[in-house]
């Protein structure tokens, strides 16, 4: 997985994802990521997880407290301008699916534990918080 930031876009599986919202106005595709993490009954691979931390950054999106505004979130932002505010439950899907996604039992933890971990860790802290707040 190339990587280039600890931000919930700052990787290819993320990056692709994020083309996937072009057209669409409904929350399908996010809820569709969120619940792939939730419902993994073993620790996630690195692509699963790395979407999933992307589709809660788009929620966080739709709530008005993106923690990443960049060229890699403008498909994001279309998105979000064509589809009404996520609901009570997707926020709630989106905050656990963080916990799953950066779990330390799980491949991405390992290979940011190879690198610069606390970038990674912070970034999903923000987002979490992004979450929460309101």
């Amino acid at each position: 997985m190339g990587t280039w930031s600890g931000e919930p876009f700052g990787n290819d599986a993320a990056a692709d994802f994020a083309w996937e919202l072009d057209e669409q106005k409904r929350w399908n595709v996010v809820r569709g990521a969120l619940r792939e993490a939730l419902r993994s009954t073993e620790p996630l691979d690195a692509d699963t997880a790395a979407i999933a931390i992307a589709a809660a950054e788009v929620v966080a999106h739709g709530l008005g407290r993106p923690t990443q505004s960049d060229a890699y979130t403008e498909s994001v932002e279309g998105f979000v301008s064509r589809a009404r505010k996520p609901s009570g439950r997707l926020v709630r899907d989106a905050e656990r699916a963080v916990a799953v996604a950066s779990s330390s039992d799980g491949e991405l933890a390992e290979l940011w534990a190879e690198g610069d971990a606390q970038e990674w860790h912070d970034a999903n802290a923000r987002l979490v918080s992004a979450l929460t707040t309101g």
